[in-house]
């Protein structure tokens, strides 16, 4: 006697994923189980022996979002070593230049504006970055009101230059970011 051999399932990560990736093209209304599926290539079936419902698959979502955008960019900081202001350049360019990072946190902050959880959520992320910041520029500078200013000029710069549509007179966004990290983290031009 035969056996039928049952389709294999869609790993819950894909099923994140996909979400994610839904989340940074269009937000959290673009997040909806048949179009997953249909991005998938699967039938919306599967997503029930993960998810109890959309919400739960949300939260997921910034869970993921969350534990990639903080704890692995921190290991990853720490594991590569370095000086300070390296580290704080690596941890910048680890989560606000990379094509999966930046989207995902553009529409959670994004959302926040919306939803009292989301932006809790986001509160405490952007603490923890806030915190190694503090950590990085205070090895370098001991008033802490400067220690504080620089820490959130470097982040509201990290953040906002996606969003500002300004030229630079001659200058190039890129030269000014890296004349910005210069005069934040009190490095000599070019070094």
């Amino acid at each position: 006697m035969g056996h039928i051999v049952g389709a294999a399932r869609t790993p819950r990560d894909r099923w994140v994923e996909e979400g994610l990736r839904a989340l940074a093209e269009g937000g959290p209304d673009a997040v909806r189980v048949e179009a997953l599926a249909k991005g998938l290539g699967v039938t919306k079936g599967g997503f029930y022996g993960y998810f109890a419902d959309r919400d739960v698959l949300l939260e997921a979502m910034l869970d993921t979002w969350e534990r990639e955008s903080t704890d692995e960019v921190i290991d990853r900081v720490e594991r590569e070593g370095g000086d300070p202001k390296t580290k704080a350049r690596r941890a910048g360019m680890l989560t606000f230049s990379s094509d999966r990072l930046l989207p995902i946190d553009l529409a959670v902050r994004d959302w926040a504006r919306r939803d009292e959880a989301v932006a809790e959520r986001l509160r405490r992320v952007d603490n923890r970055r806030m915190a190694l910041l503090r950590e990085m520029i205070g090895t370098f500078c001991s008033d802490p009101d400067e220690v504080e200013a620089r820490s959130l000029i470097a982040y509201c710069v990290a953040i906002g230059h996606h969003s500002l549509a300004a030229d630079h007179e001659g200058r190039t966004r890129a030269e000014v970011l890296a004349r910005a990290a210069d005069l934040i983290l009190n490095r000599t031009r070019g070094r």
